[in-house]
Formats: structure tokens, sequence, C-alpha cells
């Protein structure tokens, strides 16, 4: 009874902000998390406000105690530690960490009871996901590997308490054969001691930029861009080498390609691909990768990143113990060591589905994992429990396209965020954001956490010192919301709200001015072309070292995989910008429409990429009687099985069609006769896969049906259409004079 009634005044103690939050998500918001951390050395400090900041949480602080905070930490950067009181300080502390070590242990049982009292209480309820492309909350596992409190019955990523000694950077030391290694020559270094002045970063920020090409024998046709005249673009692959690989990773980095090897199959070496992809990246500048293809390109991709990022969270980590030996030998208090930001957490790594962590987790396994010996990886069980696929998971083998088997392979639940520590040849899954190198989330897990603007208090302060972003599979965040994942990038390298313990004599001095986003290295990789994915680079990153884009120029249009012999009509329209979407709604209602109203043009399938066009189009059927279907990602199972029925019986004359839900779903719809596609569709071949739907209908009905295809395009739809049409036509297309153009599929010429 006793812990019963102390589970039930823990909750009570709770705001009403706070039970809300527990009840909506099943766990606290991390800005409230008892952190097993070293203790603060310094005072906490409200940093200066930054204009992109909501007002400070507590309006109760006076300016006078912001003021003599501010001026103490000015004078620690000065003087430096000067004061003996504070080597005192943390001799008790490192002693109280000791005496609170060994109580965690006699606390396990009853933090165990409080969490269940929690859940009998509150009566959890499952909250519904913005996304409903595979959203689903995953049932609550646990296992002998992490502490059984309420935290890990909920949501797994601020767990595992009983190993933050072990992975804690401030206290550790270096292992053998690190102390001594010089990184005097490497660019990991120079990047990290680079001196911007504030004309530099004033010009960084209003975007003026020099712009070269050059043409690479792997990556195609490179254009940089680079901001700052004393870090010139990049040439030829001799200009951007092979960079240098940590001590850790010597023995496996070869073994790149281990983990999607065939079983039993020789395992290849570093690809010609990868060694291009590499170079770039061990320059430190941004890099959009167009052509990942998820059957082709998107693993060597995969593995090419994951060394980059052990190799650079490695190299930091290195150099932070490195200097904490040399630290603990000096008596000098007037050196100072400035290696860290003012949060731990190094590098993001956004992918879309859960399968994406389980594959980037076994990367980093094999990469680290010394040879002969199984490498320390805490909380494995659990981990596989969560992210991997339970047998019976997967649904029958469908005949789908090989692309989509790659990309839905594995769990593909998009609700998603983990925190990962390495220190030592270890490794620590379900490590507190706070304490982890490297956070693995999907936008929609990062953006429950992250909050949202007006409200008083959000927790951002653990993405302040990213040095490493990665956008995997950017274009299947398209597929699912794209506000979520803008948002995220709108929250990267804020000035933190907080000083969350951090010894400000070790912050870099750029950090602490707010430059923290002019040294962030931004890597993007789609597997198209596609101005919202080229808008990462060109608004949300400002690189010092610049930025380089491959360019993918398509030769052959996806309209040649068209197997039916169909006229394709491409009817081009005036626009004003890539967001008029007025002007493509107009041109549908008053040309195109009126030409398919007629009962013989019967059986008219209407393809929509943008789910908002899709609702104002339905809207204005709706409005005018018009006699159609509607299918979309969140139409029900029953509603997409009469929408089928009555659409290929001609009871309904035409059928409203979203991209989205072909591009999950991949279903053949039967008894089309006559194809609009409202827009262009965003993946090339599906532009393909929709035209040869038409011949479906055809093998059943046994009879001759006259088709017809009309597309709409305007001058904004550059790349869509080079990739359906392709390079050289487009081009015709888009210079031309005449605003309708003739393709002829299915004949021995194409016209």
């Amino acid at each position: 009874m006793g812990k019963r009634k102390r589970g039930n005044q823990e909750i009570t103690s709770l705001t009403k902000k706070q039970k809300k939050h527990l009840k909506e998500f099943g766990e606290q918001h991390p800005f409230h998390d008892n952190v097993v951390d070293r203790p603060a050395k310094t005072q906490i400090l409200r940093l200066p406000d930054s204009p992109q900041h909501p007002e400070p949480d507590s309006e109760g602080d006076s300016d006078e105690e912001q003021q003599s905070a501010y001026q103490k930490l000015l004078t620690t950067m000065i003087q430096g530690a000067d004061d003996n009181s504070e080597d005192e300080e943390s001799e008790d502390e490192d002693d109280g960490e000791e005496v609170e070590g060994e109580s965690e242990e006699e606390e396990e049982e009853e933090e165990e009871e409080e969490g269940s009292d929690a859940e009998e209480d509150l009566e959890e309820e499952d909250g519904e996901t913005p996304d409903k492309s595979q959203n689903k909350e995953h049932p609550d596992k646990t296992n002998g590997d992490a502490e059984e409190t309420e935290e890990v019955e909920t949501e797994g990523e601020f767990t595992d308490k009983k190993n933050e000694a072990a992975f804690c950077l401030e206290t550790n030391l270096p292992a053998e054969g690190e102390e001594n290694m010089r990184e005097e020559e490497d660019i990991f270094a120079k990047h990290q001691e680079t001196e911007l002045s504030d004309e530099e970063v004033g010009r960084i920020l209003q975007g003026s930029k020099i712009k070269t090409q050059v043409k690479w024998p792997k990556l195609g046709t490179l254009q940089c861009t680079c901001p700052l005249e004393r870090f010139p673009a990049v040439g030829q692959p001799s200009s951007a080498p092979f960079p240098t690989i940590h001590k850790t990773l010597e023995a496996n980095w070869c073994l790149l390609n281990k983990s999607f090897a065939p079983e039993g199959g020789d395992v290849n070496d570093i690809t010609e691909l990868q060694k291009e992809l590499l170079g770039l990246m061990g320059t430190y500048r941004d890099v959009h990768f167009t052509n990942s293809s998820p059957l082709r390109e998107a693993k060597e991709v995969r593995s090419a990143y994951c060394l980059h990022v052990l190799n650079h969270v490695l190299k930091a980590n290195t150099r932070v113990l490195r200097n904490n030996a040399k630290l603990k030998e000096t008596k000098d208090v007037n050196e100072e060591f400035r290696d860290q930001g003012i949060t731990r957490p190094k590098v993001l790594i956004l992918v879309p589905f859960r399968d994406g962590v389980l594959r980037v987790v076994q990367t980093f396994i094999t990469l680290l994992e010394p040879k002969g010996k199984k490498m320390d990886v805490s909380n494995k069980k659990r981990f596989k429990e969560e992210y991997g696929e339970e047998p019976g998971e997967s649904p029958p083998k469908l005949q789908r396209p090989d692309d989509y088997h790659a990309i839905f392979s594995g769990n593909t639940d998009d609700h998603f965020r983990i925190g990962v520590s390495i220190m030592k040849r270890s490794m620590r899954l379900y490590s507190p954001f706070y304490s982890s190198d490297i956070i693995i989330a999907s936008p929609l897990g990062l953006r429950t956490v992250l909050g949202t603007d007006g409200e008083k208090k959000r927790d951002f302060d653990f993405l302040s010192s990213i040095e490493l972003l990665i956008v995997d599979q950017a274009d299947v965040f398209l597929m699912q919301n794209w506000e979520h994942l803008l948002h995220v990038l709108k929250c990267l390298n804020l000035q933190p709200l907080d000083s969350h313990g951090v010894d400000f004599s070790r912050v870099r001095m750029w950090n602490l001015n707010n430059w923290a986003a002019n040294y962030r290295q931004t890597l993007v990789f789609s597997a198209i072309q596609e101005p919202q994915i080229t808008n990462i680079l060109t608004k949300h990153s400002h690189n010092y070292r610049g930025q380089v884009c491959s360019k993918t120029i398509p030769k052959v249009g996806s309209i040649c995989q068209v197997l039916v012999q169909l006229p394709h009509v491409f009817q081009m329209f005036h626009s004003d910008s890539f967001m008029d979407q007025d002007a493509r709604f107009q041109f549908f209602v008053d040309k195109i429409l009126p030409q398919y109203r007629d009962s013989v043009m019967s059986h008219t399938f209407i393809y929509v990429p943008s789910y908002f066009d899709f609702v104002r189009l339905r809207n204005y059927l709706k409005k005018e009687d018009v006699s159609f279907a509607s299918v979309s990602e969140y139409s029900q199972r029953s509603e997409v099985s009469r929408a089928r029925h009555y659409f290929q019986k001609g009871e309904k004359q035409f059928m409203l069609f979203s991209e989205r839900f072909h591009f999950y779903k991949r279903y053949t719809i039967k008894g089309i006769h006559n194809l609009i596609f409202y827009g262009l569709p965003t993946y090339p071949h599906f532009y393909s896969e929709v035209c040869n739907m038409l011949q479906a209908g055809v093998r059943e009905g046994g009879g001759s049906v006259s088709f017809t295809c009309t597309a709409l395009y305007s001058r904004y739809d550059m790349h869509r259409l080079a990739a359906i049409t392709g390079v050289d036509r487009a081009a015709q297309m888009l210079q031309s004079k005449k605003s309708v153009h003739l393709f002829i599929t299915g004949e021995e010429k194409n016209t």
C-alpha cells in the first residue's frame, strides 16, 4: 500500500500540462526528464534571446539575475578556472554520484510498481497521429536489458540509466592507443577549429554564392556553390581524397558492404560510388545525391554515410577524452580545451521507417565490432523486438513492383525516435537524448517532443549542437507529411534555453556565438530531383564550406516504358510560381473537364499528385453534381473496393485518385479508358505504371477500346517533365511556342 500511495503522490505532484502530456503520449515530456548526468559545475545561465526563440519560460526572472549570470560566464571565459572552490565542489559531486549509483539498485523494485500504478490511474489512450500512412503506436515492450521504470514501459528513448557512467564523456578517459593520435592534417580538426568573422557569417546568411559545375565518373554532373572565397568549390575527385579513418574503424571499414551482402557470398570491397561519396562527405560540405534508388544505390549510400557518422563521432569523442586526460594531469589553470557543443548530440539521422533504423544500427555494429569478438550493445534484445519485423507481420507475397518491396520491407511504422551513444567499442541504445551522440528518428517522432510555436515550454535544446544532419530517403518524406520535416529543420541549431550542466570552459566559441548552423554539414539522399527536397539545402543549410548537388539528367524518359498503344497529349498552362495552384485548377476546370463531361467519355481516371488538390477537386465535383468515385490514402478498404467496382462497371463516370494511395498500395485499377494527369507524378515510373493500367481492363473485357491520355504541366515542372519525356524533348516542349504536344506509344516509332 505504501508503494502505491507513493506512486499516486508522484502522479498528483505533476502539473496539469504534464499530466495531459503523459496521458496523450504515454510518457513525460523530455523537458521534465531526470537524466542521470554529471552535476553542473557552472551556474544555470539564460543566454541572450534569439529572434527565432519563443519567450523564456519563467517571466518572473529579473533582468538583474540574468545579467549577473552572463557576467559570471564572461569572467570564467576570460580568466579561466581560477577558483579552487570549483575543484572542491567537483570532488564532492563525484562522491555524490557514487552514493547515488549505489542507491539506484535498491529503488528499482519500487520504481517498477510506481510505473504500473501510474498506468492504472491515468488509463492511457492511444493518440492518433497526423499521418495515416502506416501510423500505429507500437505495443509497450520491456526486457531484462532495460530498467522497467514507467518511462521504459511507455516509450523507449529516455531509459537505461544504469549505463550512464560508462558512457559519460566528462568522466571517461581515452582507451589505450588513443592518447597520442595525430589529427593536425585531418580535415575534421581543421573544420572544427576554423574561425569565422562576423563579416563572413553575414555574407553566408545573405546567400551570395559562387557557382561552378564539374563532372565526376560515378556521381555525374555536380553543381557546386561556395559562399566564401577562402573555401573554394570542389574540383575533380583528386580534390576530395578519401578521408582519414579513425583507429577504431581501421580494421572493419573495408567491410562496409557486409551488412547487405548475400549470405555465403563474397563481401565486395568499397565501391567507386562510395569512394566518391565519402570523399565529398570528408570535405564537410553539404551533399545532395539525387539518384539514390532503393533498388540499387540506396544500400551503398547508407553504408557510406554510416561510416562517415561513426568516423565523425569517434574523432569528436576521442578529442574530448584525450583532453580529459590532459586536464587531469596539467597544473596550468589558464589552459583551456574547447572541444564540445552546449549539448552532447552531434548527429541527427532522419529515416522514414523503423526498418531504416534497424539497418543503420546493424551497419554501426558491423563497422565497430572487433574481429573474433562480440560487441557490447546494451538493450539489443529490446531494440530487435521494437524495430525488427515479427513473423506474420509481413503481408503475403503481393504482385508489386520491385521498388515497392525495397521501400516497404521490414517494419514500416513511421513514429519513432531513439538515442545512441558510443564509447570504447561499445554501444548503448535507448540512451537519453542529452547523453546521446546520435539521434535516429522520423520527423513525426521528433515533432511530438519538439513542441510548436506558442507553447511556453518546448524542448529543442538537444538539437542545438547538431554537427551532422542526414536526411535519408527524402522522397519518401514527400509521401508522408513534409511539414513535419520542415518543423524539425526549423528547430535545428537554435540557441538553447538551458545550460544542461555544461562546462562552458569546454564549449567551442562558435557554439557560444550561436553559429552552429554555419558549421553543420547536411547530407540529403533521394531517388528523385524535386524542388522541395532541394529547398532543404537552399533555405535551411548555411554551411560555410559550401554545397555540392548531383544533377541527374535522364536521357530516356519513363514514357518509353508504356506498353499500351496510347496517344499522350501534354498541355502546358501558364503559372506565376511553383506554389501557384489556382492557375492549374482554373485551367483544368475551364479547358480540360468540359471535354470529358459527355457521357461518351466515361471511365475517366484523374491522377492527382497533391492531397490538397485532391480535396479541392473532390469538393468541386460534389458541388457540380458530377458522377465520380474517389480513392485516397485515407480511404477505408471497403470504400476502395466500392469505388473500384463502380468505376469498372461504369456506374461512376470519373475516378479521383491520389498519388499517395498509389505509393502505399500500388493497386491496379481496371476499366480505365481516359486518363488525366492533373499534375505530373512525383516519381517518373508512376507515369508508366498508371498508363499500363489501361491494358488490364481490355484483357478481361476482350473488346477494343480507344484510349486517351492528357497530362498538364507548367514551366515549373521541368524536372518531372524531363524524367517522363527525356531531357531533350522536355527542353523543346518548354521552349516551344506551342502549348500542346503529342506522343504516341505502343508503335514501332514514337512520334
